[in-house]
C-alpha cells in the first residue's frame, strides 16, 4: 500500500501489525523521566543494544580488539556473558559496577563524564540512556540472557521510501520481534548506517535524510538483526506514473524495468549487431569473432539470430574452456597449492586434472549442484570399501605416461581439499563458504561479522563440520600389509636409499616415486578422507594440545551448525559433509543458487546484483531483490541447468542494452539500464591477440583449440610473484589473472596498469605474436610479407585491408573518417605490409579493443 506524506512516498506504511503493535511505545517513553517510574531495563534486550548504539563496543572503543583501558567488550555487543563478567568485574579495585552505590559505578560515570572519560560524554545525566544504566544496576546488574529467550527478527516501517526532491526526511520505526511473544520499539536502541553517503543519511534516532538522486539502503542493526531499507530519489521527472512505455520481452526485462520505472531511468537502446556479436562471443566463450563470422552475422536477415547465435556460442568448446576457468577461479584450482606429496611436479597435473574434471562436465551441462557435490564429498578413494592398494592403482592409472586413464571420468575431484591453505579446520570452513556460498565469514572468526548475523560460536559451529576432513596417510585395518609405509620403504629399497635419508636423499625418494608414477606402478598416496572422531570428553592434555594451535578453544567439543540453519548431530552421518551437501541443495538454502547466479551476472554485465559479487550479506542486499528471486528461484527449478541461466540473462534486453548514455542513466551503473564498458579478463586478452594477430587460415583452428588457448589449458601456467618471468604466465599476471590463493573474487583485477600499456606496445612477446611466420598459428603480417610479390597482396585494395584489420581487432568496419586516416597512413608506409602491420599494432593498442562494450 502507498500513502503520500509530505510528497514522499512511503511503501510499507499500512501494515498487518496488531495494536499493541502499533502502538509500542519508545525506549524513550519507557526509560524517561523520574527514574523511579522508568521501566525494569532488559540486559541483552536494553542494556547490550545502547551500549552498541552509544559506540562504547564499537571497533574504535571497547570493542576493538585490545580494548580501552582494561575494558574490552565485544563488537558490537554479541558476546553477552562476556560482556557481561567484563561490566561487572572489579578490576584493580576499579569497581564498574557498584551494587551498593549504583551512582558511583564507573559503567554510569564515565559516560557522563564524571570521572574522565577519553571517549567524551555519551549521554546527559538524568536522560533515558542514564536511567536505562542506572537502573539495571539498581536492580542487580543481572545477565538475563535465558530469560529474554530468542531474538527472532525485525521489521521497519517505511519498508521502502521514495523521495521527490533532495532534502526530504522520514523517520524510520524499528520493531524487535522475540520468540515469547514480545514486540518492542527499538528504534532508538538500533544503528543505522547508509549504503551510500552521497545519497541519504541516516540520523541516531533513524531520521532518513535524502542528499542527491539516486537509489541506496539504510541498515539497521539491533541484536542479531540486520535488515535494509530501499531509499531512492528519481534521476529523473519521468518516473511512476509519468515514465514512458517500455518493452519488456522477458521477465528479466519486466523486473528490470519495474526498477527503472521507480528509480525514473530510462533504458539506453539495444546495441548493434556488431556490438552484440563481440559481446557474447567474448562473454560466452572468450573469443573474439573472425571477421568471415562477422560478415556473415550480418548478412544474415533472419529476426531469431541473436537468440539462435547465443544457442551456437554455448555449444562451442570455448564455453565450457572458459566457464571451467571461471569455476577454477571460485573454487581455488591454484596447481602451486597442491600439496603433491613426493611426486614432483605433479601439483601441475592435479591442476590440470582439476581443470578437465570441471571443463568435461560443463560441456555435458551436468547441473550445477552435481558438480559442486562432486567436489564437495570427494575422497581420494572413489568408492568407500576401496582398499589403499586398489586406491594407489587407481591413481597410477591416471598419472602413467602411456595411454592414461581420463581422471575426468572420475564421479568426484578430491582435489579441492589438498590445497596447502586448506590445511586447518577454519581454513576449510572460509573456502568452503566463499566457493559455494558467496559469503565471507572471516570477520566472524574473532568477533560477530559487523554486516550480517554471524557471531564468532556461528563461525566455531560451521568450522566443526570440516575438523574432521584430513589430507593425510590413512591408516584401515581392512587394508592390510599394503599401507603408505610399507609401500615407502619398498621404494627406498628398490632405488638403493639409506632409511635415514639426508635432504639429498629425499630428492632420490621423489626421482624415484615420480619414475614409478610415470610407468603408471603404485606410489604410495596421502588421501582426502574423513576421521570419524569417538564422540568422549577430551582429556586436560588433549584440550592443552588443541588450546597451542587454536587459544580460543573452549574445551568442549562444539555440535555442528549449518550457516543460518540448525544444529546437526554428527553421529548421524558418516561424512559431516553429507548434510552440508543436502543443505547446500535444498530449495531454500540463502546463499548456494543465488551465489552463482550474481557471479553469473556479474560476468555479464560487470557487476553483480549483490556487489562484490561474494559478498552476500544481511547489509549488502541486491540491487534488484525481485530479479535475484526469480533467477535463483527458476535456476533451482530448472534442476540448477547452467544453460537455463545463461539464456535466461543472455536473451534479455538488458543483456543487448547498448553502452551509450542517455541523460537518466549515464550515472547508473547497478541498475543495469545499459551495458558498462568492461576491461576484458588476462586469458581473454591473450587469446584475442593471439587471434587477430592468427594467419587467416589458422584462426578459426587457434579458436577451437582449446589446448593453446589461454582461456583453456594454457592458462593454468603461473608465474609466482618474485620469480623469473616465463612466458606467456607474465602477461597474464599483469592484465590481472587471480593467483587463486585467497578467498575473494578480488584477486581477479581489470585495473589498467603501466605495465599492460608496455606490454602492448613494446613487449618482445607481443611484437613475437604480431609478426613471427614460426607461431604455431601463423602470422598474418607474415603471411603478408612472404606473398609481398603474389598477386593475391598485390591485388588487395587498402580498403580491403582496412576493413579486416577493423574486424580483426574491434569487430566492426570502419567509419568513413577512420578509413581516410588509415588510408594516408598505409600510403605513407614503405609497402603494403608495413601499413598493414603498424595500422594492426595501433589497433591493438586502442581502448576499444582492450574492453567488451
Amino acid at each position: 500500500m502507498k500513502s503520500a506524506i509530505f510528497g514522499v512516498a512511503l511503501f510499507g506504511v499500512a501494515m498487518s501489525v496488531s495494536a499493541a503493535e502499533k502502538a509500542a511505545p519508545t525506549a524513550a517513553a519507557r526509560f524517561g523521566g523520574p527514574i523511579a517510574k522508568a521501566e525494569s531495563p532488559s540486559f541483552r534486550r536494553h542494556v547490550v543494544p545502547l551500549a552498541s548504539k552509544l559506540g562504547c563496543s564499537g571497533r574504535e572503543c571497547h570493542g576493538s580488539f585490545q580494548g580501552r583501558g582494561d575494558f574490552r567488550l565485544s563488537l558490537f555487543g554479541y558476546d553477552f556473558e562476556k560482556d557481561h563478567k567484563a561490566i561487572t568485574a572489579d578490576k584493580d579495585h576499579r569497581v564498574r559496577v557498584d551494587l551498593e552505590h549504583p551512582e558511583k559505578s564507573l559503567f554510569i560515570q564515565k559516560p557522563t563524564k564524571q570521572v574522565a572519560h577519553k571517549g567524551g560524554r555519551r549521554y546527559d545525566d538524568g536522560s533515558w540512556e542514564h536511567n536505562v544504566f542506572l537502573k539495571w544496576i539498581k536492580e542487580g546488574a543481572k545477565l538475563d540472557v535465558e530469560e529474554t529467550g530468542e531474538f527472532d527478527r525485525l521489521e521497519i516501517t517505511p519498508k521502502e521510501i521514495v523521495f521527490t526532491k533532495p532534502g526530504e526526511t522520514v523517520k524510520l520505526k524499528v520493531l524487535a520481534y522475540w520468540k515469547d511473544g514480545t514486540v518492542e520499539d527499538v528504534t532508538q536502541l538500533t544503528r543505522f548506517r547508509t549504503n551510500d553517503d552521497s545519497v541519504v543519511e541516516a540520523s541516531e534516532d533513524g531520521v532518513v535524510k535524502i542528499l542527491g538522486k539516486g537509489d541506496s539502503h539504510i541498515v539497521a542493526f539491533y541484536d542479531n538483526g540486520v535488515l535494509p531499507v530501499p531509499v531512492m530519489l528519481p534521476m529523473g521527472p519521468q518516473n511512476g506514473a509519468k515514465y514512458p512505455k517500455v518493452a519488456t520481452r522477458t521477465k528479466v526485462d519486466e523486473l528490470i524495468v519495474q526498477k527503472l520505472r521507480k528509480a525514473g531511468i530510462l533504458p539506453a537502446d539495444l546495441c548493434s549487431d556488431v556490438d552484440f556479436l563481440r559481446r557474447a562471443s567474448l562473454d560466452i566463450t572468450g573469443t573474439l569473432p573472425t571477421p568471415d563470422e562477422i560478415k556473415q552475422f550480418l548478412a544474415d536477415p533472419k529476426t531469431d539470430k541473436r537468440t539462435r547465435k547465443i544457442d551456437e556460442l554455448l555449444g562451442r568448446p570455448a564455453y565450457a574452456a572458459w566457464w571451467a576457468t571461471k569455476l577454477s577461479d571460485y573454487t581455488g584450482n591454484n596447481p602451486a597449492q597442491l600439496r603433491a606429496n613426493n611426486l614432483g611436479n605433479a601439483q601441475n597435473s592435479f591442476g590440470r586434472q582439476w581443470y578437465d574434471w570441471l571443463n568435461t562436465r560443463v560441456a555435458k551441462n551436468m547441473p550445477y549442484d552435481k558438480i559442486i557435490e562432486g567436489i564437495v564429498l570427494a575422497s581420494t578413494r572413489s568408492k568407500p570399501d576401496q582398499t589403499f592398494e586398489e586406491m594407489c592403482a587407481e591413481m597410477a592409472g591416471y598419472f602413467r605416461e602411456k595411454d592414461p586413464v581420463n581422471f575426468a571420468d572420475r564421479e568426484n575431484m578430491p582435489w579441492f581439499w589438498t590445497r596447502q591453505n586448506l590445511r586447518m579446520a577454519e581454513e576449510k570452513a572460509m573456502a568452503f563458504a566463499y566457493s559455494f556460498l558467496g559469503v565471507r565469514i572471516q570477520c566472524a572468526q574473532c568477533h560477530k561479522h559487523p554486516f550480517d548475523q554471524w557471531t564468532q560460536q556461528d563461525f566455531q559451529q560451521f568450522q566443526a563440520f570440516f575438523e574432521p576432513i584430513r589430507y593425510a596417510q590413512q591408516v584401515r585395518k581392512e587394508d592390510g600389509d599394503f599401507s603408505f609405509t610399507k609401500l615407502t620403504a619398498k621404494i627406498r629399497e628398490e632405488a638403493g636409499i639409506n632409511p635415514k635419508a639426508t635432504t639429498n636423499q629425499q630428492n632420490l625418494i621423489q626421482t624415484a616415486t615420480t619414475k614409478r608414477l610415470k610407468a603408471g606402478e603404485p606410489v604410495p598416496w596421502q588421501e582426502v578422507y574423513v576421521q570419524v572422531a569417538p564422540q568422549r570428553k577430551l582429556t586436560e592434555r588433549e584440550i592443552e594440545q588443541i588450546k597451542k594451535r587454536n587459544p580460543n578453544f573452549g574445551g568442549r567439543v562444539i555440535t555442528p551448525k549449518l550457516l543460518g540453519g540448525t544444529e546437526v548431530v554428527a553421529n548421524e552421518f558418516p561424512d559431516p559433509r553429507q548434510p552440508l551437501m543436502k543443505w547446500l541443495k535444498d530449495a531454500k538454502n540463502p546463499y548456494f543458487a543465488r551465489a552463482f547466479v550474481n557471479r553469473t551476472w556479474a560476468s555479464y554485465f560487470g557487476r553483480g546484483m549483490v556487489e562484490p559479487a561474494d559478498d552476500q550479506n544481511l547489509a549488502n542486499p541486491p540491487s534488484n531483490a525481485e530479479l535475484m528471486d526469480y533467477l535463483s528461484d527458476g535456476f533451482v527449478k530448472s534442476g540448477y541447468d547452467m544453460k537455463w541461466l545463461h539464456r535466461q540473462i543472455l536473451n534479455s534486453d538488458a543483456y543487448q542494452r547498448s553502452w551509450k548514455t542517455n541523460p537518466t542513466n549515464q550515472h547508473d551503473e547497478k541498475n543495469f539500464s545499459h551495458q558498462l564498458i568492461r576491461r576484458l579478463p588476462a586469458e581473454v586478452v591473450a587469446d584475442a591477440i593471439s587471434l587477430a594477430t592468427a594467419s587467416s587460415d589458422k584462426m578459426v583452428e587457434f579458436a577451437n583449440n582449446m589446448e593453446a588457448r589461454a582461456v583453456g589449458a594454457q592458462g593454468l601456467g603461473y608465474s609466482q610473484p618474485g620469480q623469473r618471468r616465463t612466458g606467456s604466465s607474465y602477461m597474464l599476471n599483469i592484465f590481472g589473472k587471480p593467483q587463486r590463493e585467497t578467498n575473494c573474487d578480488c584477486e581477479r583485477t581489470s585495473d589498467p596498469t603501466l605495465l599492460q600499456t608496455l606490454y602492448t606496445r613494446n613487449d618482445p612477446e607481443m611484437l613475437t605474436r604480431l609478426e613471427s611466420a614460426g607461431r604455431d598459428n601463423g602470422s598474418w603480417i607474415a603471411d603478408m610479407r612472404r606473398n609481398i610479390n603474389s598477386k593475391t597482396v598485390a591485388a588487395k585494395k587498402p580498403e580491403e585491408i582496412i576493413e579486416e584489420v577493423f574486424l580483426r581487432t574491434v569487430s566492426r568496419f570502419p567509419t568513413a573518417a577512420e578509413m581516410a586516416l588509415a588510408k594516408e597512413d598505409l600510403a605513407a608506409a614503405k609497402d603494403v605490409v608495413e601499413g598493414a602491420r603498424d595500422l594492426l599494432w595501433a589497433m591493438l593498442n586502442t581502448r576499444e579493443f582492450m574492453v567488451n562494450h
